[in-house]
């Protein structure tokens, strides 16, 4: 047997399985890496959007190492970091509420936030710097005409704002989101946020994460989304609601850059056989 433990968390349902790498320093991320996929995996693996193994940054900062359920390494995620800095700071390898982490985009500051008891429920982060393509691009995919419009923030993204009266519920998004990753106009993937207006100040997103298909909530994409609304002139002000399917998220603007406020949780602590589980993704039949 050889023992893997982690601690499983989630922001606004975006769930992730992290890896101590500070408390056990013989937990390389190469080592890490082929089991990605297995621990995932939701019917044979325990279960998760992706793994991140929390280590020593520069400084007084940690440092996040990531990858998507597939196996794949991502460079960032926006509930993720969160998660993150409540690890870090539960188990004592920071020592104030103010967590710098340390990411392949960047860093980004999360200020943690706590309940009347002193629990950590949340947080706000600085993310990295935001993007916006200049225009719309269109075409038909997977049947479907489309319009949307590029962003990144860590991550890139492709924001698809619908029409009114679209049943967002309705929307075939593992299909769509699937011809987004097919199309050669997005060399290495793309997250697609399908998106729409409630009101000034709210949207409602609905996300397709390239290496983990959709997910609850995407914190990254819900920042683009709320940047391509705000651009295209369907939402005003500087503070934007975001409703996914996994809870809410709020989207902050400023002169330094945006902000992103929201929930982060301990589901539970456990640990994992990876001789058990192997090295290749197990999906049921």
């Amino acid at each position: 047997m050889t023992p893997l433990a982690f601690a499983k968390l989630h922001g606004a349902g975006n769930d992730y399985l992290f890896v101590d790498g500070i408390r056990d320093a013989t937990l390389e991320a190469e080592l890490l890496a082929p089991h990605v996929a297995a621990l995932c995996d939701r019917h044979r693996g325990v279960g998760s959007d992706g793994v991140i193994l929390l280590v020593r940054g520069a400084g007084d900062a940690v440092r996040m190492v990531m990858w998507n359920a597939d196996g794949s390494r991502g460079a960032f995620c926006g509930n993720g970091v969160r998660c993150l800095a409540y690890l870090a700071r539960v188990r004592g390898h920071v020592s104030d509420d103010t967590v710098e982490i340390d990411t392949d985009v960047g860093r980004v500051r999360v200020e943690l936030r706590r309940d009347p008891r002193g629990a950590v429920v949340g947080g706000r982060s600085t993310l990295p710097p935001l993007t916006l393509a200049p225009r719309s691009e269109s075409d038909t995919l997977a049947g479907r005409a489309l319009r949307w419009r590029r962003a990144a923030t860590g991550n890139p993204h492709a924001v698809v704002l619908l029409p009114a009266g679209i049943d967002l519920e309705m929307l075939p998004v593992a299909r769509l989101g699937a011809a987004f990753q097919a199309d050669a106009r997005f060399d290495g993937g793309v997250n697609v946020e399908f998106v729409t207006v409630l009101a000034d100040d709210r949207i409602r997103c609905r996300t397709f994460e390239r290496g983990s298909g959709e997910t609850l909530a995407c914190g990254s994409g819900a920042t683009a989304a709320a940047a391509v609304a705000r651009a295209e002139g369907r939402v005003r002000g500087d503070r934007i609601a975001v409703e996914l399917r996994g809870g809410e998220l709020q989207v902050e603007f400023d002169a330094d850059g945006p902000r992103l406020a929201g929930p982060c949780a301990l589901v539970c602590e456990g640990t994992a056989d990876l001789d058990a589980l192997g090295t290749a993704p197990q999906r049921g039949s």
